[in-house]
């Protein structure tokens, strides 16, 4: 994502938040009102192969990185529903403690993030295009997070999936996994609504391994307020960046003042870079943190500066969904 340039001319319109339906019975009043499901696309295994076989190195160079900007005539058509519930936390795999790192650039480093990170590549509408995500602490060591955009958009769900953690200019060091499920919250599959800009995808074993095994997982915490200081990585592809390295931002965060109930932080990462992870309490010794939000989108009329959905109930259900698949 970026605030100030697309790399496809995305005008994104955003509709109204989904409700859940009340339940009676006869000797009880109504019942509290229930949360959507969240939506699921299954990947079967012919569809896995064809994806193993499709991403060479040469396709994910080129890949198009998928960006979303707001105009002020979509923003304004935004709805800001009040985040609530208990805080929820799941705590991350840790590694070994590495040296500090300068803030802000290439992440040069170490440590966890630099195997839980990666790039998201799919096949969307006819072209290849790429995407950031991140793995994360979960019942089937197989959980990746990323932008709802990331899975599905304008109606279509992607093809050709698959995660590439530590992705190193066209290498894929830890292997590349294919999603056997991807999955996104009810608000964005019904109307792509910005607040609810979430997607997960369950990936299928590779060489009798599952992911985190492999990569380590990063934790992850839901109705964490706003506020705090964040950790923001990706892989932005789009130019002054060309998707090879990882790249991340830092500093304190606020919740968008304008028309979403996003969180807000100053960060130049352009296209590519959406569906990277937010930290809050990171530890730059180990590269690990709890993984909070993903990077979303940015206005047109506010460069350097990107917006990231708040990890309420509707991002705990679905991680729910996909943790348990």
């Amino acid at each position: 994502m970026r605030g100030h340039r697309t790399a496809m001319g995305v005008l994104l319109t955003v509709g109204a938040l989904l409700t859940g339906a009340l339940s009676a019975t006869a000797a009880t009043a109504a019942a509290p009102a229930t949360t959507p499901a969240p939506g699921a696309r299954s990947v079967g295994p012919a569809e896995q192969r064809e994806a193993r076989t499709f991403w060479t190195a040469e396709r994910m160079r080129g890949a198009t990185p998928l960006d979303l900007v707001l105009t002020p005539r979509a923003a304004r058509q935004l709805k800001t529903p009040k985040p609530d519930g208990a805080p929820t936390t799941v705590a991350p795999t840790r590694v070994a403690p590495t040296a500090f790192p300068q803030p802000g650039g290439p992440w040069t480093v170490g440590g966890a993030v630099v195997k839980t990170s990666g790039r998201v590549f799919f096949t969307m509408q006819g072209r290849t295009a790429s995407c950031s995500g991140n793995a994360v602490t979960s019942q089937n060591a197989s959980t990746v997070i990323t932008a709802g955009h990331c899975v599905k958009y304008q109606g279509t769900w992607h093809t050709n999936w698959v995660f590439v953690p530590g992705y190193d200019n066209g290498q894929a060091p830890y292997g590349q996994w294919t999603a056997s499920k991807t999955l996104t919250t009810p608000q964005w599959e019904a109307s792509e609504d910005i607040n609810h800009d979430i997607g997960a995808a369950v990936v299928a074993p590779l060489d009798g391994q599952k992911l985190t095994a492999v990569t380590g997982a990063q934790g992850i915490q839901f109705n964490g307020g706003y506020n705090k200081r964040m950790y923001a990585f990706g892989f932005p592809a789009a130019s002054p960046y060309d998707g090879s390295k990882l790249i991340h931002c830092s500093g304190n965060s606020s919740k968008d003042w304008l028309f979403s109930q996003d969180h807000s932080l100053g960060c130049n990462m352009t296209g590519g870079s959406s569906g990277g992870p937010w930290f809050t309490g990171f530890d730059e010794t180990a590269g690990t943190g709890l993984q909070v939000s993903v990077n979303s989108f940015g206005y047109v009329f506010l460069p350097n500066r990107m917006f990231g959905p708040y990890f309420g109930n509707e991002a705990k259900a679905l991680y729910d969904k996909a943790q348990a698949s």
